[in-house]
């Protein structure tokens, strides 16, 4: 089927900037949340992130205001149900997720695709809360989604190879590096993720080494673009440590949640939204 309208439900950084994906690439979007002033804080982390590429001369103002132009901004799920493809980028917990699904299912058209983004919940049981039949499919997006290339495309047992191929080249065709993926616990990308984490937070737990200097090693010793420590503060303790326990649960020990991350969470400091964790940082 022809993809003409992109609807994302979830208005935080990854869904804003899934969001954002498409808007840059000329797709009208539909960005939703359960309260307005999510849907619009996610419009307005849009325009910060557009407004820096001004800054830096990789757009013009003309351009930034067409792009936030094609986005429309909900707390309605109705106002997603003409969509043709649905991203979901809310919570990384199953039940929440599958209650947005069956939401989902009752208001949009019979051939709308829903495309579940999730770090490590099985797809196959994601998509067991729609009816048999509905496209769906899972697309795991690297942060900061508007920026990196890398996304996965996971096929569960009701994803069809046509819905499946639909979503790769639509990625493809807006710039991004689609890989097909396996519908396992963790997929490819953080099953290696965690395991590289999980030792460097064990260089910190056993003094070995601070952050700061565990990130030149990754910095300059390794060729990586932002330090581990820091790359872990921008996606948010609580979700690291989330989905350390998912894949615990189905890999045994490799994968044992790092107490580290532990005591970021139990005191409430989750990274960058929270203005500390590894570092601290201005909340505005």
């Amino acid at each position: 089927m022809e993809i003409k309208k992109i609807g994302v439900i979830g208005a935080g950084m990854m869904g804003a900037e899934i969001a954002l994906c498409f808007e840059m690439a000329g797709y009208e979007t539909v960005l939703a949340d359960i309260k307005m002033e999510f849907a619009q804080n996610g419009r307005n982390k849009q325009e910060a992130i557009l407004a820096k590429r001004v800054a830096k001369g990789k757009l013009t103002e003309e351009e930034k205001c067409a792009i936030l132009e094609r986005v429309t901004v909900t707390a309605d799920n109705h106002d997603l149900a003409d969509c043709d493809l649905i991203f979901e980028a809310v919570l990384e917990n199953v039940d929440v997720k599958q209650g947005v699904f069956r939401e989902l299912d009752q208001i949009c058209k019979p051939e709308t695709i829903f495309a579940s983004n999730t770090s490590a919940i099985s797809i196959t049981k994601l998509a067991s809360a729609v009816q048999k039949g509905r496209a769906f499919v899972g697309t795991h997006f690297n942060s900061p989604a508007s920026v990196m290339k890398l996304v996965e495309v996971v096929s569960g047992n009701q994803t069809t190879q046509e819905t499946a191929d639909t979503v790769y080249d639509l990625l493809a065709s807006i710039g991004k590096e689609p890989i097909r993926v396996k519908d396992v616990v963790g997929f490819a990308l953080n099953r290696m993720f965690h395991i590289f984490y999980g030792e460097a937070m064990r260089l910190v737990e056993e003094g070995v080494c601070s952050p700061e200097d565990v990130d030149k090693c990754c910095v300059y010793g390794l060729g990586h673009p932002v330090g581990i420590c820091k790359l872990l503060d921008q996606l948010g303790h609580d979700l690291n440590l989330s989905v350390d326990k998912i894949l615990f649960d189905a890999y045994g020990d490799r994968f044992r949640p790092s107490p580290v991350l532990q005591r970021f969470v139990d005191s409430g400091e989750l990274g960058r939204k929270t203005g500390k964790g590894f570092y601290e940082y201005d909340k505005k």
